[in-house]
């Protein structure tokens, strides 16, 4: 495997884990009550726990993109020879 297609894996994966991660977000927002009924009958949750949990899970999901796929993606972009003209 080359360096390209490193790249292109690595962009394809930031593009689909940032594209989950706005369906997360939307969902949340959209269907809150239904999500948040549906998960109280196995746990007992505030609205408050509810939504922190979401949003802590949001933001880790977030970092560890950012750490194993962006930084990844933004090394190689630096580092990829450049094709002349």
């Amino acid at each position: 495997m080359n360096i390209e297609t490193i790249h292109r894996l690595l962009a394809w994966s930031l593009l689909i884990n940032y594209g989950l991660l706005i369906v997360w977000f939307v969902a949340f927002i959209a269907f809150h009550q239904l999500i948040y009924d549906l998960h109280t009958v196995w746990f007992r949750l505030s609205p408050e726990q509810f939504d922190a949990i979401h949003y802590l899970g949001m933001a880790v999901y977030k970092i560890i993109v950012m750490v194993f796929v962006l930084s990844p993606y933004l090394a190689l972009h630096i580092i990829r020879p450049r094709k002349e003209k």
